[in-house]
Parts: structure tokens; C-alpha cells; sequence
């Protein structure tokens, strides 16, 4: 097992030690509701950062793979998208997003989906933004989910990032944009190469570092696009 593995799972263990029940929190100047087993966006920069620097399309449509807590689903909304779809593989975080959605005023605009990645779409639905913030720490192959944050924080063998950037481009309005919230505790040349395979190349939008009592991370936004464009 890899060092950056057993520092999520150890990351997990924390979070599920610190969870006590239904929680308040504060970010982007709101405050939020946060259930047990859903990843705390304040733990670190990533959230509140990449919400504020995706181009959200004023009167269009967004979709975010991974929503946990529902911050940046709401928010977009908030910033005038029109229609936001979230999915999230872990029931309690669909519950999240959609009590956060009510409690900001959006529900009307948000929409919530219990799903692995793109599996609860329809095949003809797109979306003028699609975003991720990844789960980046890459699990082997055989790794073997326990807990429902571990989702959170690491992919078995890459594979939801593979589908993601094989299945994006497929959701995306003839001038969506895809974008990808990764950081350094994730395999960056791996994640290239994917790219390649699938005839993307990914572009830098903007970054940030922080540290932590055992490193410091960089979380960096990229946009997606199709190679030679």
C-alpha cells in the first residue's frame, strides 16, 4: 500500500473520529448543513476555492460528478445557472446537497442523483459545465471500499477518473466546458496519460497550496480539452 493511500485512509479514520451527528459550518460567507459520512469541505482549500473559479454560465446548465456536502452545486446555482445537477455515489451526501439546496433557496433548480459518476444520466442529457473535484490519491487495483468517505478521497485503479474523462466530453453542449479539480497527493502523470488515450490534453486554470501538519498540497483546476484545439 502506497504512502498517499494510507494517508487517506488515515484521513478518513479522522474525519469519521470528528463526526458527531448533523454539524454547522461556514463557507463563501453561508453557512451549510454537513451529515456524518460526508466529506467536510472545510477541511481543506479545494472546495471553497475551485467554486469560486469555475466560469459558471449565467443561465445555463452545470453538472458536478462527487458533490458531497452540495457547496459548489448550490453555489452555482446561487451564481446564476439556471439548472445544476449533482450526483454523488454516497447516499448521505445526496440527502446533503438537496438539504442544502432547500435551505439556500434552489431546490428548484437543483437537482440531485444517487450515482456512480455518469451512471444515472441519461445518455442524451448535457451541460454547458461539467466539474469534478476527484477523489485524486489512486487505491489499487483490488482495494476494497469500507467506508463511504473513503470515496472521497481515494479512486480503486483510477477508474473514475478514466470514466470521467472518457464519458465528460459525451455531456457536454456543442460549447461546454469540462473541468477537473485535482491535487498533488494524486498521480499526475497518470491522469495525463489518460488524457492522451482519450485525445485530451489538460490546461491549467488556476492553483493554490496549503499545509497541512504533514505536507503541503497543491490543488490545482484544469480545464479539459480536446487535443490540437
Amino acid at each position: 500500500m502506497t504512502n498517499n493511500v494510507r494517508t487517506g485512509q488515515e484521513e478518513t479514520e479522522r474525519l469519521l473520529g470528528e463526526a458527531s451527528g448533523t454539524t454547522e459550518f461556514e463557507l463563501l460567507g453561508l453557512e451549510w448543513t454537513l451529515l456524518p459520512d460526508v466529506f467536510a469541505p472545510f477541511h481543506s482549500p479545494s472546495t471553497a476555492n475551485y467554486s469560486q473559479w469555475l466560469p459558471y454560465p449565467a443561465g445555463g446548465t452545470l453538472l458536478e460528478m462527487g458533490c458531497g456536502a452540495g457547496v459548489t452545486a448550490v453555489y452555482a446555482a446561487l451564481s446564476g445557472c439556471a439548472g445544476v445537477t449533482a450526483v454523488d455515489i454516497v447516499p448521505a451526501a445526496v440527502d446533503n446537497t438537496r438539504r442544502n439546496a432547500e435551505r439556500h433557496g434552489v431546490a428548484d433548480r437543483v437537482r440531485v442523483l444517487e450515482s456512480d459518476m455518469f451512471g444515472a444520466l441519461g445518455t442524451g442529457e448535457r451541460f454547458d459545465l461539467v466539474f469534478w473535484n476527484s477523489n485524486a490519491i489512486e487505491a489499487p487495483a483490488d482495494f476494497v471500499y469500507t467506508k463511504d468517505l473513503e470515496h472521497s478521497v481515494l479512486d480503486r485503479g483510477y477508474q473514475s477518473h478514466r470514466a470521467y474523462l472518457r464519458e465528460g466530453p459525451r455531456h457536454l453542449t456543442d460549447d461546454g466546458r469540462l473541468f477537473i479539480g485535482f491535487n498533488s497527493r494524486g498521480d499526475l502523470d497518470h491522469l495525463q496519460r489518460i488524457a492522451d488515450e482519450e485525445g485530451l490534453r489538460l490546461e491549467k486554470v488556476d492553483s493554490t497550496s496549503h499545509e497541512f501538519p504533514d505536507r503541503v498540497v497543491e490543488f490545482r483546476l484544469f480545464e479539459i480539452i480536446r487535443a490540437g484545439s
